[in-house]
This record gives C-alpha cells, sequence and structure tokens, in this order.
C-alpha cells in the first residue's frame, strides 16, 4: 500500500503490487544511470530517455520504494516504455507534492 506523506506511488507490474518512491538513494541511482549532475540535466535526459534509460530509472523508483527484488527482475516483465514513462512522472510529482 503506498504512503502519499511519504511520496510514494503504487503501481501493478504483472500480477505483483509494488510502490515507487523517489528516495535520496533512487535519485542518486538515477543521476548515475542517467549520467546526470542536476536536476535539470535529469529533466532534460528524461525528456529524451530511450526505452533503457526508462527502464533504469523505474528501477531505481522500485528501490526507492522497497522493491529491489522486482527491480532486478524488470526485464522479464509486463512494462511498456509508455507504463513506465507515466509512472516515473507520478513518482516524481507524488515526491514534490509529499507533505
Amino acid at each position: 500500500m503506498a504512503n502519499p506523506v511519504r511520496g510514494e506511488v503504487a503501481v501493478q507490474i504483472g500480477e505483483v503490487d509494488a510502490c515507487l518512491c523517489l528516495t535520496l538513494g533512487a535519485l542518486a541511482e538515477i543521476q548515475s544511470a542517467l549520467e546526470a549532475h542536476t536536476l535539470g540535466e535529469i529533466a532534460a535526459r528524461l525528456a529524451k530517455a530511450s526505452p533503457a534509460d526508462m527502464m533504469a530509472v523505474l528501477a531505481a523508483l522500485l528501490r526507492g520504494g522497497g522493491h529491489g527484488d522486482l527491480a532486478g527482475q524488470l526485464a522479464n516483465l509486463p512494462v511498456s516504455p509508455a507504463m513506465a514513462a507515466r509512472w516515473i512522472t507520478e513518482a516524481f510529482e507524488a515526491a514534490v507534492d509529499a507533505r
């Protein structure tokens, strides 16, 4: 179950319910995966991200939400790049809106 106060977003990947969360660890992992140093650089990379970039960001957000095992299986799960993009957007928005 997602905790909106923490900025979590609930998703269903295949048969599994999971949470995405933009933690500081996830943010650091995203910076590394996208070779970006600032939030502006992350935004620019995400605007033209490849499917592989999207999956790397989604995996980081899954780990931030406590689903490292699921993040490791992401390549074998039914997630389209479009769905990943939507979930990534929701996770970043939830992090900004978390109170």
